[in-house]
């Protein structure tokens, strides 16, 4: 069973490594933020046998883990040998935007960091199993406040976050300045931000960004 793990913290992913380990998992690949594990899911999919699994963070520079869900949603008809890699979500917060926005991309479990470690290696095979592992608790939540942002919106506002400047937001999303500014005053409209810093803060509160 090939696993991708991918986590931005290095103690926290040594650790994960350790626990997949004495739960029985060996061949894990490990990536340091949302973008390594991109390319390493798009390079997998051209191999006789794409991961069975990606273990995700959430917040991840790069690309979040929810981006990665949604990329494999969007491409798992080019896997081989009709695999489809699951997907187990990761976070420290359980909050109502991360579990809807999880759920909306397909995630097959969605785990809270501080749950009990024998969670996790119960969690994995259910959902090898081809059962969804997502706590009561946190399917509630879903239920909460919908998210204003569109996809656009949110990975620019997510830039801005970072410090990146209008400029680096347009090249990093191949789009123009102006339209940089679009995205980020829809966005602060919607959120009722002060501004895009007030405007992700809030975003990131709901779990929407």
């Amino acid at each position: 069973m090939k696993i991708l793990l991918a986590e931005d913290q290095a103690m926290v992913r040594g650790a994960l490594v350790a626990l997949l380990s004495l739960g029985g998992f060996s061949d894990i690949t490990q990536a340091e933020d949302g973008q390594q594990a991109l390319a390493l899911l798009k390079q997998h999919t051209l191999t006789p046998k794409p991961f069975d699994l990606l273990l995700t963070d959430i917040e991840m520079p790069g690309r979040t883990g929810l981006e990665l869900a949604l990329w494999l949603r969007e491409n798992q008809a080019e896997l081989n040998n009709n695999i489809r890699t699951k997907v187990i979500v990761l976070t420290t917060f359980g909050r109502a935007g991360y579990i809807k926005r999880a759920l909306e991309a397909g995630v097959n479990g969605f785990l809270l960091k501080d749950a009990p470690s024998d969670d996790l290696i119960h969690a994995i095979k259910q959902v090898m199993a081809g059962k969804p592992v997502i706590a009561p608790e946190l399917a509630v939540l879903a239920i909460g406040d919908i998210d204003p942002l569109n996809d656009k919106e949110r990975r620019a506002l997510r830039l801005a976050s970072e410090g990146k400047s209008t400029a680096e937001i347009a090249a990093n999303l191949f789009i123009a300045e102006g339209t940089v500014r679009n995205y980020l005053s829809e966005a602060i409209a919607k959120l009722n931000g002060a501004n895009r810093i007030d405007a992700a803060r809030i975003a990131r509160q709901k779990g929407w960004l």
